[in-house]
C-alpha cells in the first residue's frame, strides 16, 4: 500500500511539473499567433507567414530572427500533429519531451527545422495549397534618408487599398470539379466531371485609406524590402497579396553612399594643403569626425577613415568614410607673392 502511495505521489509531482512548465513557458499558440482553439488550416497559414518572414536566408546575421524561426518551427511541429497537440494541451512542453523520450512517434523535438520548412514549402505545394489563390503583391518604392538608414527610424506612409465588404445577394463560391462515372452501356462507364459551387454571401470592394508605419533598420541596402504580409490586393475566396516597400537611399547634401561606405568632399585652401589644418565634419548622427592633418594634402587626394561609414545590416560592424580633398588655388598672384613663394619653395 505504501509503495502504491509513493507511486501516486510521484505521478502527481510529475503532472504538476508539466502544468507549471506549460504556464511558465511561452505558449506555442502565442508563438504562432493563433488562438488555442485554432483549426489545422489556421495553424498552417500562420506558420507559412511567420516562417517566410523569419527564415534565416532573409535575415542573415540576425540572431533574434533565427531564434524566432526555430521557435516557430518547433511550435508548428507540435501543433500540426494531433497526438502531440493533445499531449501539449494537457501537459505542456515537458509532456511532449517525455512523450518523445518514451518513443512517441513523429521524429522527436530535435527534428531538423529546415526539414519542416522544406516539407511545407519544398517538393511542390500540396493539393490544398494549390487551391489557395492569392491577390497581387503591391510594391512601393520608398526613399529613406541617409540619417534613418544610419541610425534607424520609421516613416508613415498613406496607403489606400480595396477592402472586401458584404453586399446584397448571393454568389457562386468555392467552385470545384467533381468526378463521377456515367453508364453508357452494359458494363461500360464513362468518367465525367462537372463544376460544383456553393452559395455564399455576395461581396463588393470598397476603397479605404490608412497610415502604415514602415520601420527603417540600420544599414538597410538599396532594394531591400519591408514586407507587410497579406496587406496587398485582396482576393475574393483567397489570400490577399503582400505589401512590399522597396527601400532606396534618398540623395544627401553632404554624403554619398556606396554600399556600406560613405563618401564626402571638402575644400581646403592652398595654405592649408601645404602646412596642415584642423577641421571636423558633423556625421549623420551628430558626432564629429576629425579630418584635419599636419601633413601636405594633394589635390583630389582621398583619405579613408576606418569604421566611420554606414552600419552593416544586423551587425555591429561599420563601413568606412572616404574624404576627398579639393585644394582651392588662388586665381592670381602678385609679383611680390611669386617672389616669396620662390624663396620658400625654390
Amino acid at each position: 500500500m505504501a509503495d502504491r502511495r509513493m507511486k501516486l505521489l510521484f505521478l502527481i509531482c510529475v503532472l504538476s511539473c508539466y502544468a507549471f512548465a506549460a504556464i511558465a513557458g511561452k505558449s506555442y499558440y502565442d508563438i504562432l499567433q493563433v488562438p488555442k482553439g485554432a483549426s489545422d488550416e489556421q495553424i498552417k497559414r500562420a506558420y507559412r507567414k511567420l516562417a517566410l518572414k523569419y527564415h534565416p536566408d532573409k535575415n542573415q546575421g540576425n540572431e533574434e530572427a533565427n531564434k524566432r524561426f526555430t521557435e516557430i518551427s518547433n511550435a508548428y511541429e507540435v501543433l500540426s500533429d494531433s497526438e502531440k497537440r493533445g499531449i501539449y494541451d494537457r501537459y505542456g512542453e515537458e509532456g511532449i519531451k517525455q512523450h518523445m523520450a518514451a518513443g512517441g512517434r513523429g521524429g522527436g523535438m530535435g527534428m531538423n527545422i529546415q526539414d519542416i520548412f522544406s516539407q511545407f514549402f519544398g517538393g511542390g505545394p500540396t493539393e490544398e495549397e494549390e487551391t489557395i489563390v492569392k491577390g497581387d503583391d503591391v510594391i512601393v518604392d520608398l526613399e529613406a534618408t541617409l540619417e534613418d538608414l544610419y541610425m534607424g527610424g520609421s516613416l508613415k506612409v498613406w496607403r489606400e487599398k480595396n477592402v472586401v465588404k458584404p453586399a446584397p445577394g448571393k454568389r457562386r463560391c468555392n467552385c470545384r470539379n467533381e468526378v463521377y462515372h456515367k453508364q453508357i452501356g452494359p458494363g461500360m462507364f464513362q468518367q465525367m466531371s462537372e463544376q460544383v459551387c456553393e452559395q455564399c454571401q455576395n461581396v463588393k470592394f470598397e476603397r479605404e485609406g490608412y497610415f502604415v508605419t514602415v520601420d527603417i533598420e540600420k544599414g538597410m541596402q538599396d532594394g531591400q524590402e519591408v514586407v507587410f504580409y497579406e496587406d496587398g490586393e485582396p482576393k475574393v475566396d483567397g489570400e490577399a497579396g503582400d505589401l512590399k516597400f522597396r527601400i532606396h537611399t534618398a540623395p544627401h547634401d553632404r554624403f554619398r553612399r556606396e554600399g556600406n561606405d560613405l563618401h564626402t568632399t571638402i575644400t581646403v585652401t592652398l595654405v592649408q594643403a601645404l602646412v596642415g589644418f584642423e577641421k571636423t565634419i558633423k556625421h549623420l548622427d551628430g558626432h564629429l569626425v576629425e579630418i584635419g592633418t599636419k601633413g601636405i594634402i594633394k589635390p583630389k587626394e582621398v583619405r579613408k577613415f576606418k569604421g566611420d561609414g554606414m552600419p552593416l545590416h544586423f551587425s555591429t560592424k561599420k563601413g568606412d568614410l572616404y574624404v576627398t580633398y579639393e585644394v582651392l588655388f588662388p586665381k592670381s598672384l602678385t609679383e611680390d607673392q611669386k617672389k616669396k613663394i620662390k624663396e620658400v619653395l625654390g
